[in-house]
């Protein structure tokens, strides 16, 4: 079975992001989508709603699973008997950052392969601090995430009033 995985910190899961999940889980026979948990951070939506949002968000790909880890993504893998990691890249300022995590994971388990995915160019703009910050300014979110997403975020903020 080839398995891989794609890691990060999804918050929030934009559709650029969704975009990369599909064209992975056409290449792979099982995706492994893991949100971080970064300690160092507080985040916009918490680990286990992030996980939710895109276990919604990618519910019409049968192959993927959504799960949260908080150690070295090398271990997580070895966990997973995963051996190929999915990076999603939008710039070239992306493709620097995760051609040296790229070779950090190699350095640290020579048998896991980084395939880099471009982002559509029409998504290529979309980020999860892009949106987090159009969010706060009161701009729509609309087109940039998905629609479970943007009702998320909604929500939140109904319940921040």
């Amino acid at each position: 079975m080839r398995r891989a995985v794609c890691s990060g910190s999804f918050d929030p899961v934009t559709l650029g992001h969704v975009d990369v999940f599909e064209r992975a889980s056409r290449m792979f026979d099982e995706l492994i989508i893991c949100v971080f948990r970064n300690i160092e951070k507080q985040g916009f939506f918490s680990v286990d709603e992030r996980v939710r949002l895109i276990e919604e968000a990618v519910a019409h790909l049968k192959n993927v699973r959504v799960m949260a880890f908080s150690s070295l993504i090398t271990d997580f893998m070895a966990q997973q008997d995963a051996k190929i990691i999915v990076r999603g890249v939008r710039s070239v300022k992306d493709l620097e950052y995760e051609e040296n995590e790229a070779y950090m994971i190699k350095h640290l388990n020579p048998e896991i392969d980084t395939v880099f995915l471009l982002t559509r160019p029409d998504l290529s703009y979309v980020s999860s601090s892009g949106v987090r910050e159009v969010f706060r300014f009161g701009g729509s979110v609309s087109g940039l995430v998905p629609a479970c997403v943007e009702q998320a975020m909604k929500n939140k903020k109904e319940q921040c009033r």
